[in-house]
């Protein structure tokens, strides 16, 4: 009887087996063609003298060289680029994720028509950004405006602001602030576009915490800030850090706002923007590729040292 079951659980297991590797196989193949193949050929063009006239002949092996890395690293520029990458993404994170929990907090509590002010919130995410960076070159043109408009009618402004073509540093307070102010404009709009994705985020967390914690606090008389930074945040703190990750390398590669804002210039060169440039405009593939290794090396190196420093602290939190 023994000798009867066992072939018959070997034949199902092989079924069960053929069964998965069916299942599974169109989503490998998709994965290798669309994911793989570009990211190795990718490299291997970093690692190539490639230009435009050539590119059908490069093959994944060639010559291979370190030329297309020595003329990235040491150009002009590059160093600059990859600053304004890196304040771009830090202050664009952070302020989506700010506005994002400023707004879960306002919108916490039920009121009439709650639904429809957090339906109306994701406009910016879910607009398409072609639409939504010409309404904001419109508002902000220095010449008919609706912003600079107001600003010189209303708020005094000696002469209207070139808030996507100006290098100056603005002055806040007195105090100046060392960022162009093109690049503070194009960090406003990524804080603005990309808000409600820590809204949406922060808001189902939110409505996760048990209500008698608040309750309790409340009872032993704290106040809401103190509400906030003992019982609400230690709550949230996984989630921004998820946050945070995420919106980093997100907004680290970001490429088409800025291009469609200032097209990289007064001061808001970013390096996947070189990177387009180079590909376009001076039709280098090799030294594109390259400049994309070295921005992607760079965004691991900086996601692993914050998942290492950062990431079990908030695990513990």
């Amino acid at each position: 009887m023994t000798a009867l079951v066992r072939p018959r659980r070997s034949l199902r297991a092989r079924a069960e087996a053929r069964t998965g590797l069916a299942l599974i196989t169109p989503t490998v193949v998709i994965v290798v063609v669309m994911v793989i193949v570009p990211i190795v050929w990718t490299i291997s063009l970093a690692f190539q003298r490639v230009r435009l006239l050539n590119v059908r002949n490069t093959g994944f092996l060639g010559t291979f060289t370190l030329a297309n890395f020595q003329a990235v690293l040491s150009s002009e520029g590059f160093l600059g680029a990859l600053a304004t990458t890196l304040v771009y993404s830090v202050g664009g994170t952070a302020a989506a994720i700010l506005l994002g929990l400023i707004a879960a907090l306002a919108l916490r509590r039920p009121f009439r028509g709650r639904g429809l002010v957090r339906a109306a919130l994701l406009l910016p995410y879910v607009a398409p950004v072609v639409a939504a960076t010409f309404v904001w070159s419109t508002l902000l043109d220095p010449q008919f405006g609706l912003v600079n408009a107001w600003g010189t009618a209303l708020l005094g402004w000696a002469d209207p602001i070139a808030f996507l073509g100006s290098r100056d540093h603005p002055s806040v307070f007195g105090l100046t602030i060392p960022v162009s102010t093109s690049l503070l404009t194009v960090i406003a709009f990524e804080a603005w576009r990309s808000f409600p994705f820590a809204f949406l985020f922060l808001t189902a967390r939110m409505d996760a915490v048990p209500e008698v914690l608040d309750e309790a606090a409340r009872l032993d008389g704290a106040t809401p800030t103190q509400r906030f930074r003992w019982v609400l945040l230690p709550e949230l703190l996984p989630t921004l850090a998820v946050l945070s990750v995420l919106r980093f390398i997100w907004t680290f590669n970001n490429f088409d706002d800025i291009y469609l804002l200032t097209g990289g210039g007064a001061g808001t060169e970013v390096v996947s923007v070189r990177v387009f440039d180079y590909l376009t405009a001076r039709g280098d593939i090799g030294a594109a590729a390259a400049q994309a290794l070295v921005l992607a090396v760079i965004l691991a190196v900086l996601v692993i040292v914050y998942l290492r420093f950062f990431g079990r602290t908030e695990e513990q939190a």
